[in-house]
């Protein structure tokens, strides 16, 4: 069988990523700030995509042979539902209050998947890869930037810091057990018809009202950083520089 083609709307986004790093070396505070947005923003775009074929490939290992007829394995953006709650508001809500809100969904055949142990892999599959690309980035900024003294004044340890940490963000949010994120998904096979039937009814607005709660209760959104920044510190990573990188890609907010 002909292996899927990977999406050319993906590869621009990493290019869009690659544009920021290269931007963020240029001796101009514009260039660190206009890099630091697209390094984030085209690295977000990069961990969704990558997020979402996580799902759907454990899913086609799982039993649902549907996910390559509907495009999941392309890496295409586009293929994961709507673009505007997808991909757009994801963003809004990374440019307004700096919380990475779950984007992108595939739609798997459950039935079609042939244990309930794998049924909560697929799940937890998303998350996982959001853990694996921040542990990736924390490793590489720990090996190129060892300290804070060795990174401070560098735009791109900055940058790529604070993506690596938006990486173990959304990982914390997504594995909570709440209807429409992950770690719902992930126990969902071993709860009962009722709770099942509970998750479906309120799975459209619960994330949501969590995001709501995290972005204007600033303390709960502070301990979820803090989660964040303990992970980023275990795998070499200085939380600090995270911090400078969140507040030059929140510019406006000076």
């Amino acid at each position: 069988m002909k292996r899927p083609v990977v999406s050319p709307l993906f590869l621009v986004i990493i290019l869009v990523a690659i544009g920021g790093a290269l931007l963020c070396t240029v001796n101009s505070s514009a260039a660190a700030t206009a890099g630091t947005v697209l390094l984030v923003i085209g690295g977000w775009g990069f961990a969704l995509c990558l997020h979402e074929f996580g799902h759907a490939y454990v899913a086609l290992k799982g039993g649902d042979f549907s996910v390559r007829a509907k495009g999941y394995l392309t890496l295409d953006p586009r293929r994961y539902t709507d673009p505007v709650f997808s991909l757009v508001l994801p963003l809004l809500f990374l440019l307004i209050g700096g919380v990475p809100l779950p984007g992108g969904a595939v739609w798997i055949n459950h039935h079609a998947i042939r244990s309930r142990k794998m049924d909560c892999l697929v799940s937890l599959a998303g998350p996982l890869s959001n853990l694996a690309v921040g542990i990736v980035l924390s490793e590489i900024i720990g090996a190129v930037w060892p300290d804070f003294l060795s990174g401070l004044g560098s735009p791109l340890a900055m940058a790529l810091s604070y993506l690596a940490e938006l990486q173990f963000v959304a990982f914390i949010i997504n594995i909570l057990p709440v209807p429409g994120l992950d770690g719902w998904g992930a126990i969902e096979p071993w709860l009962s018809a009722e709770a099942k039937r509970f998750g479906q009814q309120v799975r459209p607005w619960a994330p949501l009202v969590l995001f709501a709660v995290l972005i204007g209760l600033p303390g709960i959104g502070q301990v979820l950083y803090q989660g964040a920044d303990a992970i980023f510190g275990a795998f070499h990573g200085t939380p600090d520089l995270a911090h400078l990188g969140q507040s030059t890609f929140l510019f406006w907010r000076h």
